[in-house]
């Protein structure tokens, strides 16, 4: 299985590409979408948007996992950061990709053993479980953490015949018809 984690930002998206065989996990391809600050948020999203396409027809992933976003102290920050995530999301389901969500505690926790490790804690997982030469960028490290997540979390899931409470999935399969959406 292939797997695209998305740390999405509206500064900095983080991407990150892993294969998993059975317990064996294998980098493919990781990477940070800078958005230009000096741009239109229509213009920022649309950066977003066009990368990921990019690297979903690059890598050519089975599934992607994003982290969830919580309201923070700042309510137009975690609204911008929601926008982020809205282009990343669309990116996904233009390729018809089933999307798990997961929040930062559950990624933390299954690629430390700790909710609330650093970042630089993170990183050096990411770095020991993917075998890499060096530390992975902080957002490419939180996006190779996510599909790592998933991997983990996966084929318990798949046992239990259903998604667990803790995490969200979808696939967008709706199609849109003469301005309506049909399921």
């Amino acid at each position: 299985m292939r797997i695209l984690g998305v740390d999405p930002g509206l500064r900095r998206t983080g991407f990150g590409v892993i294969d998993v065989q059975g317990s064996r996990f294998t980098y493919v391809a990781s990477g940070t979408i800078v958005v230009p600050s000096d741009i239109t948020l229509p213009l920022r999203l649309k950066v977003i948007l066009d990368n990921l396409r990019q690297v979903v027809e690059q890598t050519r992933p089975d599934v992607a996992a994003l982290e969830i976003v919580f309201m923070n102290t700042n309510p137009a920050t975690t609204l911008l950061l929601g926008q982020a995530r809205g282009a990343a999301l669309c990116a996904l389901a233009d390729h018809n990709l089933a999307v798990h969500e997961y929040t930062a505690l559950q990624i933390k926790k299954s690629v430390v053993g700790a909710g609330k490790a650093a970042k630089e804690q993170v990183q050096m997982m990411v770095q020991r479980l993917l075998s890499l030469d060096g530390v992975p960028a902080p957002d490419s490290a939180d996006a190779l953490a996510c599909a790592i997540c998933h991997a983990h979390i996966a084929p318990i899931t798949e046992k239990l015949g259903s998604t667990d409470n803790h995490a969200r999935s979808w696939r967008g399969r709706s199609r849109v018809r003469a301005g309506r959406v049909l399921g």
